[in-house]
């Protein structure tokens, strides 16, 4: 496995419980990543659907049929594919990050964080592990949206050798700022590649900005998408992350046995 890889940050306007719409979407924005030499490509949170909460339940019952899309898509074009999908798992219903490697799927990562504000956790049931899993685009670790927000996470699937985290989101405005920070903070403090491919457009009062990323280990913006669909590419080379971390020994350098378990924190002491 060559150490460079081309990799994609794709973002489009979820249609709102409009599977076929949002698969099309997707595939033609695939296909022209595969002819741009792309290997790795993140779509967003919920791409196939949206939270269309009145009918997720339906929608979740078809994502069989959407994953069976993509590993005939990922087959014929030779690519590995993250996006997050609503899945049904008999009476509950997860927000699921699927990873199709090449016409198989490589592995599942449910939600760990769930976004009250949004009523997430009111319709959706939240996951108990985290996914690092290797695939032919490299080992890849996983991540959802609000997810970002909590640093243990990705600190956890960097220490389990994640050389590149995939994120799909829906980050609204007016918190680009928040989210370009966070972006640019977990690539640094891990010393990993970043991909984060966010939706763009209206759903109903929110505005999704895009702004799908690609961050280098040093925290470098390697491409970035603007406000309409688009996919940003970049090289990821894991060569430059090892040479990194040799002159910036962070990992090294770490002290575990200080820290402890971080857990016992109570807020407010």
């Amino acid at each position: 496995m060559s150490s460079s890889i081309q990799v994609a940050a794709v973002q489009f306007p979820v249609a709102i419980g409009d599977i076929e719409t949002n698969l099309l979407q997707a595939e033609r924005a695939l296909r022209q990543l595969r002819e741009k030499g792309v290997r790795l490509a993140v779509l967003p949170e919920m791409w196939s659907s949206g939270y269309d909460y009145p009918r997720l339940e339906q929608l979740a019952e078809q994502t069989p049929q959407v994953t069976g899309v993509l590993e005939r898509l990922t087959a014929e074009l030779d690519m590995v594919v993250v996006g997050s999908l609503p899945e049904k798992d008999r009476d509950r219903l997860f927000n699921t990050a699927f990873v199709h490697d090449r016409g198989r799927e490589a592995g599942r990562y449910r939600k760990l964080h769930l976004f009250s504000p949004m009523q997430e956790d009111r319709y959706l049931s939240a996951g108990d592990r985290t996914l690092v899993t290797d695939t032919s685009a490299g080992r890849l670790g996983l991540a959802i949206c609000y997810d970002l927000r909590f640093p243990e996470l990705f600190r956890k699937l960097a220490l389990e050798g994640a050389e590149l985290i995939c994120l799909p989101a829906q980050w609204p405005s007016p918190r680009q700022e928040l989210w370009q920070t966070l972006l640019r903070a977990r690539a640094i403090e891990n010393q990993c590649f970043l991909i984060a491919a966010n939706n763009c457009g209206t759903l109903g009062k929110l505005r999704f900005f895009g702004m799908s990323q690609i961050l280098s280990p040093r925290g470098e913006i390697l491409a970035e998408g603007g406000t309409r669909a688009e996919a940003p590419n970049a090289l990821a080379d894991r060569a430059d992350m090892a040479a990194y971390r040799q002159e910036i020994p962070a990992w090294q350098d770490r002290r575990p046995e200080i820290y402890g378990r971080l857990d016992g924190f109570r807020q407010g002491s």
